[in-house]
């Protein structure tokens, strides 16, 4: 039998799965109830994490993140028009400025960090790099990290981005007049179903071969080809972006187990501070790339945050904020930091040796 059928068939994680999943479906709709912004994924995230600190035996395994990552990988790829594609050639440039600035911020994180905490540099050069929790604590493995640390940095720091730009751009008043729509927007099952078998294809391919975030990457790009070749095949269900979310939602939010509590506290601290000082910074030079690129100002700042794929790209659908604009601008980034992330530390290494 498959392997990856087996958490699902093994009823000691089933029970703990659904417990999970009904965690996360009834916070969703309280959330929804308050008008709480992105109350599929924040409710889930927040209660999860909460009842996991707590001792509840909530589990969640792989699989039900890489669903919700199809669901939002898909979404997001139904977005690249032909016109769109043009939009974002004339904005290539201030992609690639956002890309390094993104590098930089997590070099003076990772030095900030390194200062506050007293954690050896290379555990900080890869809890504070802006990219995912699972490929900087790889990275960082390698490179003699202490993993526990570098999940835990990246995971508080999803949490905190997550539980404040939206809240901020939702009581702010903050809403945009996207001028881009998805190039399907009418579901056709045929359609969806030759949909989620070429998507799912690629992320599988991707997987194989060790790509970032397989799951979201793989389906966008297949998404995004086919919308910007004009074959709209179908638009993704709400319910399959709300299941998404909730699925996304419970797997951030199950990351928080009764040992987080335990971690350093002064490490803990000095990460919160640091991802705010980030967070902060970022919004900064997100203010000035917009002045200079024209873009919403909330776009800038959803661009250029030190926040996840999935998490900033449906912020902006939700607003209605420039979704290809801000999921371009964060591929590209996770894009170029696996690929340096490697050569940056060696370089980094070899500066301070050479002291």
């Amino acid at each position: 039998m498959h392997a990856a059928l087996m958490p699902f068939l093994d009823r000691s994680t089933v029970q703990p799965l659904l417990l999970t999943l009904a965690v996360g479906f009834l916070s969703a709709i309280l959330c929804q109830w308050l008008k709480t912004p992105l109350p599929w994924m924040i409710g889930p995230l927040f209660s999860t994490a909460a009842a996991r600190m707590a001792g509840a035996g909530l589990r969640c395994p792989v699989q039900v993140r890489e669903a919700g990552q199809w669901a939002i990988g898909t979404a997001l790829g139904l977005y690249f028009t032909t016109p769109v594609l043009k939009v974002l050639v004339s904005f290539s440039g201030f992609i690639l400025a956002g890309v390094l600035f993104a590098l930089l911020l997590g070099l003076v994180g990772g030095w900030m960090l390194h200062r506050l905490s007293g954690i050896d540099k290379t555990t900080a050069f890869f809890a504070m790099a802006v990219g995912g929790a699972s490929e900087m604590a790889t990275q960082g493995e390698r490179h003699g990290a202490k993993v526990d640390r570098v999940a835990a940095a990246h995971s508080l720091r999803i949490m905190l981005v997550v539980g404040i730009i939206p809240f901020v751009f939702k009581f702010s008043g903050v809403q945009g007049q996207d001028v881009f729509v998805p190039g399907a927007r009418v579901v056709h099952y045929g359609g969806l179903a030759l949909l989620i078998l070429l998507t799912s294809a690629c992320a599988l391919v991707l997987e194989r071969t060790r790509a970032p975030n397989a799951w979201v990457i793989g389906p966008l790009l297949v998404a995004a080809t086919l919308t910007a070749s004009g074959l709209n095949l179908s638009a993704l269900p709400e319910w399959m972006v709300h299941l998404g979310q909730l699925f996304i939602g419970v797997s951030l939010g199950t990351r928080f187990t009764p040992e987080f509590l335990h971690t350093a506290p002064r490490y803990l601290v000095s990460v919160a501070i640091c991802a705010l000082m980030a967070m902060a910074i970022a919004a900064s030079f997100a203010f000035g790339l917009a002045m200079i690129s024209g873009m919403h100002p909330a776009t800038a700042v959803l661009a250029t945050s030190p926040g996840g794929i999935a998490e900033m790209s449906l912020t902006a659908k939700t607003l209605q904020l420039g979704v290809p604009i801000v999921t371009a601008f964060h591929v590209t980034r996770l894009a170029a930091l696996v690929m340096t992330i490697g050569p940056m530390y060696r370089f980094a290494e070899r500066v301070r040796n050479a002291r």
